[in-house]
């Protein structure tokens, strides 16, 4: 069968969506680098700009994968085309066009370098986790992180996102070349400002002259991002294949919302992300915010949670009423009245609407996917609403109760012997093994690891409690339902 294509792309005219950039005499040239181009990039970013590219522009992408080679692999041979599954009540397909190229940097140095540094590349785009930007608990860069050090005293090729970035703006000050736009489209919480830090922090290290360059030019907004998107399976892959009637070496799928909120600092020259859907505000913080705790914190906690009481997808677990009636009274007791929304969102419908898409059934969204890298995601998705919660006297009975989940959710891969997947999954799986199953024994534990939960939260005496009470009643719970018993409803814990 043959492959999907540039040469193969006329033949599923009429048939699907196809970028009508990629079929004209003269194809839009790369004027963005992506860091990261995992299955969510592919969704979204690439989607938006894939839509904006509609309407002119140079602004085709260069993808660029940090070590992996698996996405190249993949979308080279296909010319960077791939077939995008929207699951709603009826799927839809489409194609995607506007990755124009995937590099490596680990193996591509060279043309990835050349790639940021070139004057046509005005924009830089991440999805690289949380993780991946090396930051502290306090959201400053961390200078004694072993690959910032690498980097920082190093002469070589960078190994950090950091690291890369601030070596290309480098090279474009020498050239006196304007810096590129930088977009964060990571689950961090003002992210942009973060990024914006963090890239100013790395080169005053080195080059005071620069990064006094950087604080004068340098455009970093804050966004948000939001869309379901599952890992790639081969129930897609089939589907795929004869929906277009051609391979597709790694398609992509995603719920039909999909939502990116950026901030309207970026220069006047840009992608027509507006005419794409893209909403542009002078505040993202209040979007921000409203997704991390309306949908990402009970996000979490349905993972680990439901993982705990052995369900595999969101869905699986959207179908235990009890569980799914902890969680509404989580976001309506203790979320909701941790934040002000921004006018122009419900927050109570804007929560009803994401649980309506947590019970999507075309949506196999596995828990243990969304439960990676809880070290990075527990600062962003629930400490916050805590010590604002604590701040005005309210309850965090329930909030506490997805530490107490990711807790035994890391002491039980410990011990049935699953990779945990974390940036300090060593540290984690030791201070499991230290685990006795007494809350007052396991919980400061964990609490003392001060690189998730800063000092004076951790030695708070009313927070300390509560999350013993949750990791306690989450094991009774955990344990009734393992052995088929019909545990009554057991207060406070979800």
């Amino acid at each position: 069968m043959e492959h999907l294509s540039n040469s193969t792309l006329a033949s599923l005219d009429g048939k699907l969506p196809l970028p009508a950039y990629r079929l004209a005499e003269v194809k839009p040239q790369i004027g963005i680098v992506h860091l990261g181009p995992g299955a969510f990039f592919r969704g979204h970013q690439a989607f938006y700009t894939d839509q904006a590219l509609q309407h002119g522009g140079d602004w085709a992408i260069s993808a660029v994968s940090m070590r992996s080679a698996d996405v190249s692999q993949a979308l080279m041979p296909q010319d960077g085309l791939y077939t995008l599954a929207v699951l709603d009540s009826k799927t839809s397909y489409q194609i995607i066009g506007s990755v124009q190229e995937v590099l490596i940097a680990s193996e591509q140095y060279a043309a990835v370098f050349a790639r940021l540094t070139a004057p046509s590349t005005r924009y830089v785009t991440m999805t690289i986790t949380e993780k991946g930007y090396c930051l502290n608990a306090a959201g400053e860069l961390d200078l004694q992180h072993p690959q910032i050090q690498q980097d920082l005293n190093g002469n070589s090729q960078a190994v950090t996102a950091i690291g890369l970035l601030a070596s290309a703006l480098a090279a474009r000050y020498q050239a006196n070349v304007a810096p590129f736009c930088v977009i964060s489209c990571d689950n961090l919480t003002d992210n942009g400002r973060k990024l914006r830090r963090a890239l100013i922090s790395y080169t005053s290290q080195k080059n005071p002259a620069l990064a006094n360059w950087l604080e004068q030019q340098l455009i970093c907004p804050c966004t948000m991002v939001d869309s379901i998107t599952p890992a790639t399976d081969e129930t897609l892959r089939t589907n795929v294949t004869k929906e277009i009637g051609l391979q597709d070496n790694w398609p992509i799928k995603r719920e039909a919302f999909v939502q990116w909120v950026i901030e309207d600092i970026l220069p006047s020259e840009r992608p027509a992300w507006q005419q794409a859907g893209v909403i542009y505000a002078a505040d993202v913080s209040a979007f921000e915010k409203a997704k991390l705790r309306l949908l990402n914190a009970p996000h979490s906690t349905l993972a680990y949670t439901g993982y705990l009481l052995g369900y595999e997808t969101v869905y699986d677990a959207m179908q235990d009423q009890q569980l799914v009636a902890q969680l509404k009274q989580m976001v309506t007791a203790e979320i909701i009245p941790s934040f002000i929304a921004p006018s122009e969102l419900d927050v109570n419908q804007y929560s009803t609407d994401i649980f309506a898409r947590f019970c999507n059934p075309a949506i196999r969204h596995l828990l243990a996917q969304i439960a990676w890298d809880g070290s990075q995601k527990m600062p962003m998705r629930i400490l916050p609403a805590i010590n604002d919660n604590l701040a005005a006297g309210r309850s965090i009975a329930r909030l506490s109760s997805c530490l107490a989940a990711w807790f035994l959710f890391i002491r039980r891969r410990a011990s049935e012997g699953e990779k945990l997947v974390d940036p300090l999954a060593d540290t984690l799986l030791a201070l499991a093994d230290q685990c006795t199953g007494q809350a007052t024994h396991d919980v400061p534990l964990f609490l003392a690891l001060d690189t998730v939960f800063p000092v004076d939260l951790s030695l708070n005496a009313e927070f300390l409690a509560a999350v013993i009470a949750a990791y306690q009643q989450l094991t009774v719970f955990v344990a009734q339902h393992a052995s088929n018993q019909n545990p009554a409803k057991i207060s406070g814990v979800i």
